[in-house]
């Protein structure tokens, strides 16, 4: 019995020691630099993007997430993308948005290309580029308009009841 708990306990650890090694934890991953071209695109809002977070083009990975900060003058995220050495035909004039995987899954960048014949290479920039959607300030702007149209249709009946009949 006290075998069985003690083993029991140490694969607990072991399982823990690998998740811990395989899961990013603040962007940093075990196993040194990856090849690949640095891109940057800057954002106005880039929601819960994290560093690791894929890069893909119609639906395959073709690189991911390696920093992310904030431009002072701009006031913009600047994201930096690692794209794959074997990716190197996408063309420069591409365009880059932030989308949501599934419902309420995690933030990933996707790239729809352009069609120019010169290609990103290391130290491009992507110029055209759309901001995560916050599903929160949607629901926030529903309910701001549902809100305004129910005390518009009040205003309108206290104002009809004000009204006095002609003698």
């Amino acid at each position: 019995m006290e075998f069985g708990t003690g083993l029991f306990v140490l694969l607990g650890f072991a399982a823990l020691l690998f998740l811990t090694t395989q899961l990013p934890a603040s962007g940093v991953k075990f196993g040194g630099a990856k090849a690949g071209y640095r891109v940057t695109a800057e954002f106005d809002n880039i929601g819960d993007l994290k560093v690791g977070s894929p890069v893909s083009m119609s639906g395959v990975r073709v690189g991911e997430v390696s920093n992310i900060r904030f431009d002072s003058k701009d006031y913009k995220a600047v994201v930096t993308l690692r794209i794959d050495p074997q990716y190197n035909q996408i063309p420069d004039d591409s365009f880059a948005s932030i989308e949501t995987q599934g419902l309420l899954g995690g933030k990933y960048i996707g790239i729809s290309p352009g069609g120019q014949d010169t290609y990103l290479k290391d130290g491009s920039r992507i110029d055209q580029t759309q901001s995560a959607i916050v599903l929160e300030n949607l629901i926030n702007k529903f309910f701001a308009n549902y809100a305004s149209k129910g005390s518009d249709a009040q205003s309108t009946e206290t104002q009809s009841s004000k009204v006095e009949p002609r003698k």
